[in-house]
């Protein structure tokens, strides 16, 4: 992931967004991708107080399984709409072409199953960008193309219609909502089987540092259960569970 976070406002077509540029991270994240997962960050979450971070939506990994998506959230605003558009496609490729290196993108269409607005050529230019993958909260298509170039996707599912004159990006850079979840543009999200998870930048190395500890910690009670401890006695050991 890149490094350093420092928020500035920049133009586009008149409308002020935010550019991040990274911020440290307390894990390299390779290893993070090998070593946490979803429920660990929620875990991590929850014991600072942030106790809503994990969207209640059924975004599921529809082209890749195992490792952790983590990155920082390139965000994108979507409509619905049945006129044509003028200047169709416009800002969510120009989303794609400004994402940074290991960044995921984020499609906040509110759940809509009206086309799909994710495909094969989006996946294609977002690899070439080196965005490390996408979350969807709507649906996605060309979805077997997607498998082989092993681009991970979260959504909600597929459908085989075009995005055009269907929805629009409306505006990227800006902080969006998914059940009700803030994203800001930056922030830490992550996927994995078990769901999506968002980490604030004003709490991310204090949370990603927190995480690798309790993986380490449930490392620990794995080996004792394997060997014999009880439940009980694992977590009144290790304080984990």
């Amino acid at each position: 992931m890149s490094n350093t976070i420092s928020s500035d406002r920049v133009f586009h077509n008149g409308h002020s967004r935010v550019a991040s540029t990274p911020q440290a991270m307390p894990v390299a994240i390779e290893l993070l991708r090998d070593h946490l997962s979803v429920p660990l960050l929620c875990d991590a979450l929850d014991i600072a107080g942030f106790r809503n971070q994990s969207p209640r939506l059924p975004l599921l990994p529809l082209t890749t399984g195992g490792k952790l998506l983590i990155g920082r959230a390139k965000t994108t605003l979507w409509a619905d709409m049945a006129h044509e558009d003028p200047n169709p496609y416009e800002l969510e490729l120009a989303a794609i072409d400004s994402c940074d290196r290991d960044g995921v993108i984020v499609c906040a269409a509110g759940g809509s199953m009206r086309s799909g607005i994710w495909g094969e050529l989006l996946s294609g230019a977002a690899i070439n960008r080196g965005c490390a993958g996408v979350v969807v909260d709507g649906a996605i298509r060309d979805l077997s193309r997607i498998k082989s170039m092993g681009f991970p996707v979260f959504a909600r599912g597929t459908s085989p219609y075009d995005s055009r004159n269907r929805q629009r990006v409306i505006d990227y850079d800006v902080p969006v909502e998914l059940d009700g979840v803030r994203i800001e543009p930056g922030d830490i999200i992550a996927a994995d089987e078990d769901g999506v998870v968002v980490v604030p930048q004003k709490i991310e190395a204090a949370i990603m540092q927190a995480a690798w500890d309790k993986a380490h910690a449930e490392s620990e009670v794995r080996e004792a259960v394997r060997g014999g401890m009880s439940a009980t006695e694992a977590f009144n050991r290790f304080g984990v569970l």
